[in-house]
């Protein structure tokens, strides 16, 4: 499924020859691939568009089938994922200082680099990984970016006994089953009147749900943003204690609108989540590993990625949504 425009529907693009793994990187046959906000993102025009047709998709699960020259330690067959960031340069200041989330020439899968809307991807064998084999594959897609930022934003927060989740969609679903294993009481701000999204939240262990019009239950120690809405950065403020943490871990928000200046003071801090560490990726999966967590994964087949991005668009998915991609063997 392919981009020509941004504002315009994905179109179904057939290509006869299979892509070809340049040195240093591998194909996968594509089995699934979540659906991220992100993706909508792109698709309406609110990330900038790279000048050639984009194939979105950066929650990419499937099953090696070709190894460019120089590839070690994967195996023809082997199940592996791919995630948003998919290619550094190693050189700049960032990438040498061990924070090659903020290279300044990254390239991002489905964005830049062809993404998992397809039947076959190729990826650098850098930025691809292992994944549990306690979860299905479209359970494993949304652990590949809504697991992996959720798990960022998480980190950064530091330690934070109650937490504030806005927004609890993919991302929120899953860092919610980690913070409750953790020990963590959290409250869940959602859409007013998504009794969906609240009934999800409590189904596994969040303490309170309600709509982001109302106010917390508790005083927090830091709050997660999920939903790109500016608007939700001054509520979240006045939510957090004094030297609480509010950290902001989508790729796009709306403006935030102006705040009074008491509500930042006191040491509460604002942040902003940028894409992921591959040091992220493998701490993240190997924790999803160790925690049984309960994937609300929500099927579409690859020809309905529209349709997906819609529902996504219009806020009628609890979970996140996974495209079937029926590949063929490689």
């Amino acid at each position: 499924m392919q981009l020509d425009a941004p504002g315009r529907p994905l179109q179904q693009v057939l290509h006869e020859r299979l892509p070809e793994p340049a040195p240093g990187q591998v194909r996968i046959a594509v089995s699934c691939c979540g659906v991220c906000r992100t993706d909508l993102h792109i698709v309406d025009g609110e990330l900038a568009f790279p000048g050639h047709p984009v194939v979105p998709g950066h929650e990419i699960v499937g099953r090696v089938a070709a190894l460019g020259e120089g590839v070690t330690g994967l195996a023809i067959g082997e199940r592996v994922g791919v995630p948003w960031l998919g290619w550094t340069c190693g050189e700049c200041a960032p990438c040498r200082a061990g924070r090659e989330n903020l290279c300044e020439n990254a390239r991002f899968t489905g964005w830049q680099i062809r993404g998992g809307y397809a039947q076959q991807v190729v990826a650098d064998a850098r930025y691809v990984f292992r994944l549990p084999e306690r979860y299905s594959d479209a359970e494993a897609a949304p652990l590949l970016c809504a697991g992996l930022i959720g798990w960022r934003a998480h980190a950064m927060a530091g330690e934070a006994p109650r937490l504030g989740l806005y927004g609890f969609g993919a991302a929120a679903h899953l860092i919610a089953q980690v913070a409750v294993a953790q020990g963590r009481e959290l409250a869940a701000f959602t859409r007013p009147g998504d009794h969906a999204a609240q009934q999800l939240a409590r189904a596994l262990g969040v303490a309170w749900a309600g709509g982001s019009d109302e106010a917390a239950p508790f005083v927090l120690d830091a709050a997660l943003i999920f939903a790109p809405v500016g608007a939700l950065v001054p509520l979240a403020l006045r939510a957090v204690r004094p030297g609480g943490t509010v950290v902001c871990a989508g790729i796009h928000m709306s403006d935030i609108p102006s705040f009074p200046y008491s509500i930042l003071w006191g040491e509460r801090r604002l942040v902003s989540v940028a894409n992921l560490t591959r040091a992220d990726g493998e701490a993240f999966l190997r924790v999803a590993g160790e925690i049984p967590l309960r994937v609300h994964a929500v099927p579409y087949p690859l020809a309905d990625a529209n349709r997906a991005l819609a529902d996504l668009r219009a806020g009628q998915l609890s979970g996140a949504a996974v495209l079937a991609c029926d590949a063929p063997p490689g």
